[in-house]
């Protein structure tokens, strides 16, 4: 059974591994912390209000807009897209 680690070697890379995270972790809030957050123009917000108030069909108040950085809506809006059928039927 020659080669493989011992336990006591496997937990120092647990430890190693655990450490490199937590640094890697401080560094990643660091530069957030230091990204200045983008605004929201004048002009999109007027724009979501007009397209909200469309499809609810009044007006509507915006109380809140800002960016994501998170790509859900994209794989959502591909996933209604690629998953719509066309259903040709007779007439």
């Amino acid at each position: 059974m020659s080669g493989e680690p011992t336990t006591a070697e496997l937990l120092d890379t647990v430890r190693t591994l655990a450490a490199r995270v937590e640094s890697l972790e401080a560094e990643l809030a660091a530069v957030r912390a230091a990204m200045p957050t983008p605004e929201v123009s004048e002009e999109v917000v007027i724009a979501i209000s007009a397209a909200v108030a469309a499809f609810l069909g009044k007006r509507a108040r915006l109380k809140q807009v800002r960016y994501r950085s998170s790509a859900a809506w994209t794989q959502q809006g591909r996933a209604a897209v690629q998953g719509h059928q066309i259903i040709h039927g007779v007439r």
